[in-house]
């Protein structure tokens, strides 16, 4: 191969790499733009931020994963997943049960719920094969009129109750608007998990930093004959790269006693979300994962292979309602307080913006993506009003800029999804 022809292929490539992260790229540059213009945040309030977004998010956002690559698409209808975190949360907080007790009881409650409802999505969605996006927006929408007609109008006319509770509203009929979970160290639920054990931000970042150098460098070597190995040579440099800067950065801090060792951040959250990615990331690797992956790359082909299809894709609802409701258990725990009508109603959505924003696809996506595309999507929100105020004088264009980005994001993966799958149809045919 002439030098020109390896200068095309290697333009072709970066081309398609540029192509394929478009939106993670948008993403990175509104977040360094928005930091250089902005007056009123320093590098240690956008990380103590970031810090606090992430571990609360990241579970919720992972939760997506597995019907991705079963092949049923970005599954809104996590949505039902955080109501049955919901519902276990306001029993809890009922029959007043707080701490680790508390949680245990929460998660204990969630996990036949979000079975149940994620075992007759699954269903709904083995109806609609190929529409599955649209059936889990509108289960969504439908399972919300349910709960809204439950706790909105059932408690206290078809479920009775005291009228005198605190959780019940002053006319005894359906629960407050807000619901406080009061912190673990008074006998309630807030902060219970990341009230455990908390450590400064740099500290972690050097031993995930370190953890993550050792994996890639004992991979990269293990399997440094294989050819996809050797291709992706730069990519292990940049990791490399990376690592040592976030090394050398947490131990600057550590030395000079900097801003940064103010911030502190959850153990046993982060440790929670480090166990779903290893668990995600084995599954698939199991007979029921490669069962998975099959009927993810050929509903047709894996039928034909003795695979149970529908079964697989509903278990792959299951797991992803189940993890959904423990996400969102995780979520208000942090926020400390529980809107009842209105906690999960964005949950599908900026999920399944935040996963896009990594770079995922509909079908395709990783723990990577997830976790990256958490970060940059909560940095976009940090960052809207400041951005707004800087260039218009008005916070207010901010935050209608994160709705536009939200939903701005969603069309520009999916019409890029659809765009790229007909281009490849055209190159078959």
């Amino acid at each position: 191969m002439n030098d020109t022809m390896k200068n095309k292929l290697q333009n072709s490539n970066i081309s398609t790499w540029i192509f394929d992260n478009m939106v993670t790229i948008v993403f990175i540059a509104f977040t360094v733009f928005g930091f250089l213009v902005s007056e009123g945040i320093t590098f240690t309030f956008l990380v103590n931020e970031l810090a606090s977004r992430v571990f609360r998010n990241a579970f919720l956002v992972l939760s997506l994963i597995i019907p991705v690559l079963a092949g049923l698409g970005l599954n809104f209808g996590i949505v039902i997943g955080a109501m049955a975190g919901q519902m276990a949360i306001i029993i809890v907080r009922y029959f007043n049960i707080g701490g680790l007790k508390g949680l245990a009881i929460c998660i204990l409650l969630s996990l036949p719920l979000a079975i149940l409802f994620g075992y007759f999505t699954g269903r709904l969605y083995n109806k609609t094969r190929g529409q599955e996006m649209i059936a889990s927006l509108i289960v969504g929408f439908f399972a919300d009129g349910i709960y809204q007609f439950i706790f909105l109008f059932a408690v206290g006319v078809l479920i009775k109750v005291p009228a005198t509770h605190p959780l019940i509203k002053p006319d005894a009929i359906g629960l407050r608007t807000t619901i406080d979970m009061i912190p673990a160290s008074e006998g309630g639920l807030g902060y219970v998990i990341d009230g455990i054990m908390r450590v400064p931000f740099v500290w972690a970042a050097l031993v995930v930093a370190i953890g993550i150098l050792a994996l890639i460098t004992f991979k990269y070597f293990k399997n440094k004959k294989a050819t996809s190995v050797k291709s992706n040579k730069n990519m292990y440099m940049i990791n490399v790269a990376t690592c040592l800067l976030i090394i050398g950065i947490s131990l600057y801090q550590i030395i000079i006693d900097g801003s940064l060792m103010i911030v502190k951040v959850p153990v046993v959250t982060g440790l929670l979300i480090i166990a779903l990615c290893i668990f995600t990331e084995r599954i698939m690797k199991t007979k029921l994962g490669q069962d998975l992956r099959s009927v993810g790359q050929s509903q047709h082909i894996a039928e034909v292979s003795g695979i149970n299809v529908d079964r697989k894709r509903i278990l792959a609802v299951i797991f992803s309602t189940v993890l959904a409701a423990w996400g969102q258990i995780i979520y208000l725990q942090n926020m400390g307080t529980l809107n009842t009508y209105g906690s999960h109603t964005q949950t599908g959505i900026f999920a399944v913006a935040s996963l896009l924003v990594g770079g995922a696809s509909i079908s395709n996506a990783s723990y990577k993506h997830a976790l990256i595309g958490t970060l940059l999507f909560n940095s976009m929100f940090i960052m809207s009003p400041e951005i707004g105020k800087a260039l218009f004088g008005q916070v207010l264009l901010g935050e209608y800029f994160r709705s536009f980005m939200v939903y701005g994001v969603i069309g520009v993966a999916l019409g890029l999804y659809v765009w790229k799958t007909n281009k490849k149809s055209r190159k078959a045919i």
